[in-house]
């Protein structure tokens, strides 16, 4: 029975690099794969999953109304053996329900690596849809400064002072995002607020 998993993690965890080892399994094995990337994630090239390790492939890219179950199910062109999708926080809840309808109806596992919660500490709405219905929910470890498991994504501006409000998306990485445990988050937005 094939299922609907969610790998999510903070930034920096490896979801990127652990997507594209499932993927290579896979291929590795002669299997087609579908993978997909969102489109608004423009710090690499458009349409490619990029590790921080320096590993990538071709994805197709989705917008909010891309109906993914078209995609994967072209014309003349057998079901792939496995859908994989990078960036899913950014997913909308209706794509997520695509996503499960690929796993339950059709029999395709579905792998979504992703974010949980953004700068603030609040769900994206792709990540809330996966922890609401994916089969599988698997945490990718980071680590905090500290040593202890990292768990939120502080976002700082140019000069590493962290940021507490503005938009939900804000494309970046290392330069703009660095992931902490809870306590840590908390106590550099405090300080960061009496600056």
């Amino acid at each position: 029975m094939a299922k609907l998993y969610f790998y999510y993690a903070s930034m920096n965890a490896g979801k990127s690099t652990n997507l594209l080892q499932a993927d290579f399994n896979y291929r590795e094995r002669g299997m087609r794969t579908v993978l997909f990337t969102a489109a608004i994630d423009d710090r690499f090239a458009p349409g490619t999953v990029t590790s921080r390790i320096g590993l990538g492939a071709d994805a197709i890219a989705f917008e909010r109304d891309t109906d993914l179950v078209a995609i994967v199910h072209r014309e003349g062109e057998a079901p792939p053996a496995c859908v994989l999708v990078d960036e899913a926080q950014f997913l909308t809840a209706a794509q997520v329900d695509q996503l499960a309808l690929l796993a339950d109806v059709q029999g395709i596992p579905v792998l979504a690596y992703g974010l949980r919660t953004d700068f603030q500490g609040r769900l994206f709405e792709g990540s809330a849809r996966l922890l609401a219905i994916a089969d599988s929910l698997i945490e990718i470890k980071s680590v905090c400064m500290c040593g202890r498991k990292a768990t939120m994504n502080l976002r700082v501006d140019a000069t590493g002072m962290p940021i507490a409000e503005g938009r939900q998306t804000e494309i970046g990485g290392n330069d703009r995002y660095v992931a902490l445990c809870r306590r840590h988050f908390n106590e550099a937005l405090a300080a960061g607020a009496g600056a």
